[in-house]
């Protein structure tokens, strides 16, 4: 194939290679220049555009507007190809060729139609901005004419206003004053924005138009027929000779007025200083007094307020008490009148008295008002529980609380689920506190939250709390021991908290090991295994050989992903304070449970009647960290005071909010106090508990411990211990080491201070040592009971015993002087003892109870006399004994009792 450089010869040749088609592409060449001289020839190609079927390309059509679009030729049949002018002759297009330009135009009519489309939509939008523009500029057109007219009608009242003050108070003026009033109007006319400006020199009237005569005000006004205002002349050369103004078509000129000043004739003012002399000639200008002013202001205020005022209708807001004053103020209404209306109740009061809501609601309602009853405890609404619609929802780890009962080793699986050694820290080997860690599944790497509460009978609290916060609790049971109180008290808790069980059979690593004991003993408190045909999941681990422990973990993350444990992590944290303590470094540290949203460095945190701000987060591994998600266990810095254990945590948005809540809380806690120490009246039962217990002795006792927990726990072994005749006294207790102030406390009730994992400072030993208090220290919750049991039982009375030793028979009275009576006496059973009890019974029946003051055995006093033989007897202080009573001689025996 040949190309010549001729752009309109092109040729087919059948050389020997395959017959090919040229592109449809003219070419050329030019000659490009660039700076500094140089030059390049560039080759330049001119792409012909093709048709299908000889049809029109549709955007060529859509360009050409004007011209009216050529008919379609019919498809029938293709177009035959043209000839070029040189003879070349182009092949029909393929069926992938057509196909494909086919779907080129039909996207370029898509392309036109969206085209189309949006500019429909900018014109919509341009229309209607354009319609809001022109809105606004004719609202602002009408506003300016409003504005004028207003200014208008201003300017009118004012000259009305000086005209008639002119009439009122012009008595001395010259009679020529009311043209000058009348030639002011049209200055201030011409004074104001918008009027004619006035010309200077001679002003010639219009034919038709009336000119004003002296003494005479017939002014056309601005507002008149002609639309503008008069013209007035000014300039320096009005006064300099007479205007000549033509009165009309023929008239005779005259010459015009002269021009009118609008202030009054006179000398003016010295403006200079004030002396006597110009204050007494202050009087040339008449002004109006102050005591005229006056008149006229208490004039209109008495006009007004004869006119009737409108009752306001208010919603008053009233609490459970509200004063007098408070009431009146809210109902916008006088004091006065609300103790009127309460004495007309029959009730007298003072502007200071406090009444209930229900008075002071029918007080309101009676004046017209609507009433909003509020209570305190509003202020804790949406607190807690609030509705979280958000579908921004994650999956948040599982919290999983261990149970069981004491030395089944929760604390050592923990420990081998954690790689920690938190038993060697407790004392006595057992858990005396409630802990949560966090653990990774070595499977599938997920975070599991795990909750570790005592075994001791005296933690039931903490294993509450424990079972209420939880989504699984673990069941750890020893294979060696079987079901113990503490087991079925925790699958209580479970079933009460309604969450899953897993049971842990542990310690199957010892000889003695029975799981199949285990399973046996659950059935008959309604836990039921899976391989006894149940839903509980059971699991055989040894949390010393670490054995089954990857088992247990997959069991807990199945359960989990059953669960589908989701929430949302932007909001408002909200948690429970699993235990709380007062550090002496660190302040009010408290251990937190977030269970939704996310806990941050700073924000503001109400929990119980405590508040504060977080100063720091730290996590179980010791590490500070700046935020705490949901299920992620945290130490809580920043409180004002250490809440209680098992108090819920929120975030509030403000200080305000959380003084108002606390504050309420605080109140709540010391009236609740104050009912329990002053025993209010009751029902009949009360009264009657309260009086059998009227006479109990009383243990006086200080507690310190060291965590809340702690402390919940002691207290209600100790309040156990209590019975009708002696009771533990709990004067004062809290969380932190023992303060001087306890020492005070305890020396004015003779009382005693337990100290639980806690110490005395340097000065409050001192002082304890001065005053004789004594301080006990316990590590071990076991001993602290024991000792104050023992010492509660001291107080207890003692249990009196009689032992009977014999009986005599009197046989004969004896007189002996300086003794007085003496019975001889037979001892007819036992022994009779000298000092012993003795009662003396006639006729089955005891006349005398007494001691046994002489015992002879012939004229020797002796200790004790044998059955069978005769003797001598004299009571104590009594003499009327008669031959044949009966002597019964025994003694009586002191028993310590015990609680």
């Amino acid at each position: 194939m040949v190309d010549t450089k001729t752009p309109g010869d092109k040729k087919l040749s059948v050389p020997s290679k395959t017959l090919s088609l040229k592109p449809r592409v003219e070419t050329g060449t030019v000659r490009q220049s660039f700076s500094h001289g140089r030059s390049k020839q560039v080759v330049v190609e001119k792409r012909g555009k093709r048709r299908i079927d000889g049809t029109p390309e549709p955007q060529a059509a859509e360009v050409a507007k004007p011209a009216p679009a050529a008919p379609t030729p019919a498809p029938s049949r293709p177009a035959p190809p043209r000839n070029a002018g040189s003879g070349v002759v182009l092949r029909t297009l393929t069926e992938d060729e057509r196909s494909a330009r086919a779907s080129a135009l039909a996207d370029a009519k898509v392309r036109e139609v969206e085209e189309r489309r949006q500019a429909e939509e900018e014109a919509q939008r341009r229309a209607v901005r354009e319609a809001a523009e022109r809105a606004e500029r004719e609202a602002a057109e009408s506003r300016r004419k409003a504005e004028e007219e207003r200014h208008r009608h201003e300017d009118e009242a004012k000259r009305k206003a000086e005209t008639e003050a002119k009439k009122r108070f012009g008595e001395g003026e010259q009679p020529q004053s009311a043209p000058r009033a009348a030639a002011a109007a049209p200055a201030a006319a011409t004074s104001r924005p918008g009027a004619p400006a006035a010309r200077t020199g001679t002003a010639t009237a219009r034919p038709g138009t009336t000119t004003a005569r002296p003494g005479t005000s017939t002014q056309r006004p601005a507002g008149g027929p002609l639309g503008r205002a008069p013209a007035v002349a000014a300039g320096p050369d009005e006064d300099d000779g007479p205007r000549q103004i033509r009165r009309g078509p023929g008239g005779a000129a005259r010459p015009a007025a002269a021009p009118k000043t609008t202030h009054k004739p006179g000398p003016q003012k010295e403006r200079g200083r004030l002396t006597v002399v110009t204050a007494l000639n202050a009087d040339e200008v008449r002004e109006r007094s102050i005591a005229s002013f006056r008149r006229r202001t208490q004039r209109l205020k008495g006009h007004a307020s004869n006119e009737p005022k409108e009752k306001l209708i208010r919603e008053v807001v009233i609490p459970e008490a509200i004063t007098i004053q408070e009431l009146a103020n809210r109902m916008a209404e006088r004091a006065v009148d609300v103790i009127r209306m309460l004495m007309k109740q029959g009730a007298m009061h003072k502007i200071t008295d406090v009444i209930d809501a229900d008075t002071a609601q029918l007080i309101a309602e009676e004046l017209g008002h609507t009433v909003k009853r509020v209570a305190a405890s509003d202020v804790e609404e949406g607190l807690f529980d609030t509705v979280d619609d958000s579908t921004d929802t994650e999956t948040r780890s599982p919290v999983v609380t261990v149970m069981g009962h004491v030395d089944h080793g929760k604390t050592s699986l923990l420990d081998a689920l954690r790689h920690a050694n938190v038993v060697s820290g407790e004392a006595g080997g057992i858990t005396q506190h409630i802990g949560a860690y966090q653990v990774v599944s070595p499977e599938s790497g997920k975070k599991i939250t795990f909750i570790d509460t005592p075994g001791h009978a005296a933690f039931t609290a903490m294993r509450a709390r424990g079972a209420k916060v939880t989504d699984i609790v673990v069941l750890v049971v020893a294979a060696d021991d079987g079901v113990m109180p503490q087991t079925v008290e925790a699958i209580n808790h479970a079933k009460a908290a309604r969450v899953p069980i897993i049971v842990a059979i542990n310690k199957i690593d010892k000889p003695d090991a029975k799981p199949e004991r285990v399973r046996t003993e659950l059935l008959q408190h309604e836990v039921q295994v899976e391989s006894f045909g149940g839903d509980v999941v059971d699991v055989e681990v040894s949390a010393k050989n670490k054995t089954n422990l990857d088992k247990l973990l997959e069991m807990i993350a199945l359960q989990a992903d059953i669960l589908d444990l989701k929430t949302n992590s932007e909001r408002p944290a909200e948690g429970t304070v699993i235990e709380a303590k007062l550090d002496r470094g660190r302040g009010p540290v408290a251990t937190v449970l977030v269970q939704r949203g996310t806990l941050r460095v700073g924000d503001i945190i109400v929990a119980g009647a405590e508040m504060g701000r977080v100063r720091a987060l730290i996590s179980d591994q010791g590490e500070t960290v700046q935020e705490a998600g949901p299920s992620v266990p945290v130490e809580v810095l920043g409180f004002n005071g250490p809440p209680e254990a098992g108090d819920r945590l929120a975030v509030v948005e403000n200080e305000a909010r959380a003084r108002q809540v606390t504050s309420y809380r605080a109140h709540q806690k010391r009236e609740n106090a104050a009912a329990s120490i002053s025993g209010m009246r009751g029902s009949l039962e009360q009264m009657m508990s309260q009086l059998k217990t009227a006479g109990r002795k009383e243990f006086p006792l200080i507690i310190k411990a060291d965590v809340q927990g702690s402390l919940e726990a002691i207290l209600g072994s100790l309040e156990k211990l209590g019975t009708d005749e002696v009771a533990a006294r709990i004067l004062h207790a809290g969380v932190g080491g023992i303060s001087e102030s306890d020492v005070t406390l305890a020396e004015g009730f003779n009382a005693a201070i337990i100290g639980f994992s806690v110490r005395a400072n340097k000065e409050a030993a001192a002082a304890a040592k001065r005053n004789g208090i004594e301080i006990r220290y316990y590590n071990i919750i076991y001993d602290l009971v024991d000792d104050v049991k023992k010492a509660m039982s001291g107080l207890l009375a003692p249990t009196l015993r009689e032992t009977m030793l014999g009986n005599a028979a009197i046989l004969e009275i004896f007189n002996i002087s300086k003794v007085g009576k003496v019975a001889g006496c037979r001892v007819t059973d036992g022994t009779v003892e000298r000092g012993a009890n003795v009662r003396l019974i006639r006729d089955n029946v005891v006349v005398h109870e007494g001691k046994l003051s002489t015992l002879k055995r012939f004229k020797d006093e002796v200790k004790e006399v044998q059955s069978g033989q005769e003797c001598g007897m004299a009571f104590e202080n009594y003499h009327d004994m008669r031959a044949g009573d009966v002597i019964e001689c025994y003694r009586v025996e002191t028993i310590q009792r015990s609680l």
